[in-house]
């Protein structure tokens, strides 16, 4: 009788731990990593598009992060397999002079050319703006084009094309605290015009927005920050003028974050749902989790994509025409991850004071 109760105890434990496995993935359509193998140690920072003939994803990829060697990569899905990894830009000056490569950010332009913009510098602080574009598709590219000074493009979310014909570039800065700023173009970034910061860089430090729009010029960004939040802040007028940043109501272990407005009219966003460590520069990059908004204010828990130990980071994230939502992310620094989101199949569960749901 005592081994019929182990045997009992043992196969309800595996029954509990499989349900709860299936219910953190429920709503995955597929998961499956754009590449096995690269010719580069580490990678991060990608990013991801749909252009008229397939899926197109990038990230950089050296030695290690701040490395020269460091360049911009690219693969493509053709006929429902990634190409291999392929190097579409580097930070080569000249024969002596080399740097290294960021945070890549593709935008398909409607009818038009798909683009890339990245920025190359030193690091952060010093970087600047590079843009290079395709006309068939991500095949291949044309000559490098730096940005105008004091433009940066999207620093490493896509940029948003509004109602009014606006690309809105969601951008920040690194030096003398971290700032949010904006960058607009009508051209598809043949020109460009700026707006101020819109924090100080003392009360908080935030960067790397995200753009979510919702009807009659009405906009909001979520951004990382130094402050152990998810900041927000809001726009009535397509993006000239913000309210003061403040907490979301969600953790931010000072990690990159992306969002997008679906076709529904709801927002999702992927972050990691914690904190940081406390007097330290950040905390766990794992979990990666999935939260979708009516409103932007209140949120609920969609999917734990990533809860194991090592870094799953730095989501891009789209919504295709055919509903299906598109995420790929850092993981462990070692692949790019590709996941898509059936968004009938996902159970929603609110998120109480910042605590996501058993």
């Amino acid at each position: 009788m005592r081994n019929h109760k182990l045997i009992f105890s043992f196969v309800f434990v595996c029954i509990i731990s499989v349900s709860h496995s299936i219910a953190q993935k429920q709503g995955v359509f597929l998961e499956e990593f754009v590449f096995e193998k690269a010719p580069f140690k580490e990678c991060h920072a990608s990013t991801i598009a749909k252009t008229p003939e397939g899926l197109v994803v990038s990230w950089f990829g050296g030695t290690k992060e701040k490395n020269k060697d460091v360049e911009i990569w690219l693969s493509r899905k053709v006929d429902e397999v990634w190409t291999s990894p392929e190097s579409v830009a580097n930070g080569i000056q000249n024969a002596t002079l080399r740097y290294p490569c960021w945070n890549p950010v593709l935008y398909q332009i409607p009818g038009g050319p798909l683009q890339l913009y990245y920025k190359v510098g030193p690091s952060p602080s010093e970087w600047w703006g590079m843009l290079i574009e395709s006309t068939d598709h991500g095949k291949t590219w044309n000559d490098p084009v730096k940005l105008p000074e004091g433009i940066l493009g999207p620093i490493k979310n896509k940029p948003v094309l509004l109602s009014n014909g606006t690309l809105i570039s969601p951008t920040s800065t690194e030096n003398n605290g971290w700032k949010i700023h904006f960058e607009y173009t009508t051209d598809f970034g043949k020109t460009w015009t700026k707006s101020d910061p819109i924090n100080n860089g003392v009360t908080y430090n935030a960067i790397q927005p995200s753009v979510l729009t919702y009807p009659n010029g009405k906009l909001q960004i979520l951004a990382r920050s130094k402050e152990n939040a998810i900041l927000t802040s809001w726009s009535s007028d397509f993006g000239k003028t913000w309210t003061n940043l403040e907490p979301s109501g969600l953790p931010n272990p000072n990690s990159g974050t992306d969002a997008v407005t679906l076709a529904d009219g709801r927002q999702l966003l992927v972050y990691n749902h914690v904190g940081k460590n406390p007097n330290k520069w950040g905390g766990k990059r794992s979990p990666l989790n999935v939260a979708i908004s009516q409103d932007g204010h209140k949120w609920e828990a969609a999917l734990v994509l990533e809860n194991e130990e090592g870094e799953y980071s730095y989501p891009s994230v789209i919504q295709t025409k055919d509903g299906m939502v598109h995420i790929v992310y850092t993981w462990k620094r070692e692949r790019v991850k590709h996941i898509v989101i059936d968004l009938e199949n996902l159970s929603l569960k609110p998120i109480v004071n910042g605590v996501w749901p058993e």
